[in-house]
């Protein structure tokens, strides 16, 4: 079995292939997995599912041996600054660090893998392989952008973001500090040739509100998409991950979708079952909702999100959070609204229909409008 891109999908999809006897080889363009990223903490999501992601992945085979740091607590501040103290019984996500280095996500999933006897050729572009194949390969193209650095400190460990226009246009900033190492970053759903203002107000207000402390600061800078997912199949390809458009559309925590989209992918091959009723059935209802959800935080403004910070900070935050991601009679009325509200220029390469009006797609509109987006290089930005 063939596997395209060594990012979280496809190396779990590869580590439950292996697993049940077959053999796989992983191809990566990039001379190391996950040379996309420095070092940088993220968090990997627990609060959309009642299972935990840590339970979940355990029960695909995949064990938690990378470094990681429950969090059940976030200091929250709203536009006009106020702070809201978020807590939780059980983990909100678990702080993980992404790239090549020791202990990080991506070279815990690798060295399972080889472990597991399945074979990663670095530094190997394979953009097709006869019969099946499965296609990790990341974001088609950017409609979300994280600029930020990372850095040691003497801080206390803590967890800071900041839901503000001034700082992240329908995003948000954030401060994560762990064992002497931090990540400050502005994440950004819009006017990103502003990216570099908006990141120096950031680092202002950490500095002002949570005592930012910055030794040997590195800069980073990642994006990402986001947008209904179009199909999950295409020429005997199965996609995964972002490359298929599966990622949280409120707030960019995409990392738990990929590992499952993986582990879908490895049950659809050995299983003989259909990929796309998978995921249809396991990720779209809460990629649908997300995107709802992105619409919502969008229009309600400072008032309506110190609304809900508010209701978030006066109990177990956790339920409060899963409910945002149940399918809901709101979330079916918005949703394509929000569809349309998202919706960027992209053109997905793999999609044959064009009369396809996903977000990912468009290509009819491309085609038919002779619009330069259309001609852009699909590979997206690395920094």
């Amino acid at each position: 079995m063939t596997v395209i891109g060594a990012g979280p999908a496809g190396l779990a999809c590869a580590i439950v292939l292996a697993r049940a006897g077959q053999r796989v080889i992983v191809h990566e363009r990039r001379r190391r997995v996950g040379a996309r990223f420095h070092g940088d903490f993220q968090g990997l999501e627990s609060w959309s599912d009642d299972i935990d992601v840590l339970d979940e992945l355990a029960s695909a085979g995949i064990r938690p041996s990378f470094e990681h740091h429950a969090i059940s607590h976030v200091t929250a501040f709203d536009g006009r600054d106020a702070r809201h103290e978020i807590r939780a019984e059980k983990p909100l996500y678990y702080l993980v660090r992404r790239g090549s280095g020791t202990d990080t996500l991506d070279q815990a999933l690798l060295e399972q893998a080889q472990a597991s006897g399945v074979e990663v050729r670095l530094s190997s572009p394979l953009k097709s392989a006869p019969g099946l194949a499965v296609v990790a390969t990341g974001p088609v193209l950017a409609n979300i952008m994280a600029v930020g650095y990372l850095f040691e400190t003497a801080m206390p460990d803590g967890q800071w973001a900041c839901f503000s226009d001034r700082l992240a246009p329908d995003g948000y900033a954030y401060l994560l500090v762990q064992g002497g190492r931090g990540t400050v970053a502005t994440c950004l759903f819009r006017e990103f040739t502003r990216n570099d203002e908006f990141l120096a107000r950031t680092i202002a207000f950490f500095t002002e509100h949570a005592g930012l402390d910055m030794r040997t600061a590195r800069p980073f800078g990642g994006v990402g998409n986001y947008g209904p997912p179009c199909r999950g199949e295409h020429e005997g390809r199965l996609l995964v991950g972002e490359h298929a458009g599966f990622q949280d559309a409120l707030a960019g925590f995409g990392m738990r979708y990929a590992l499952r989209s993986g582990v879908l992918a490895a049950r659809s091959l050995l299983e003989g079952s259909d990929y796309d009723s998978l995921w249809r059935r396991s990720l779209l209802p809460a990629i649908r909702q997300g995107i709802g959800n992105r619409l919502l935080y969008a229009k309600v403004g400072d008032r309506g999100r110190r609304a809900m910070f508010r209701r978030l900070a006066a109990g177990d935050a956790r339920p409060m959070l899963a409910k945002l991601y149940r399918p809901s009679l709101l979330g079916r009325v918005l949703y394509p609204f929000a569809r349309r509200h998202g919706r960027i220029p992209q053109h997905d390469p793999d999609c044959c229909d064009n009369a396809c009006t996903c977000l990912r797609c468009l290509c009819g509109r491309h085609i038919n409008s002779g619009a330069a987006a259309s001609r852009q290089d699909p590979r997206p930005l690395e920094f």
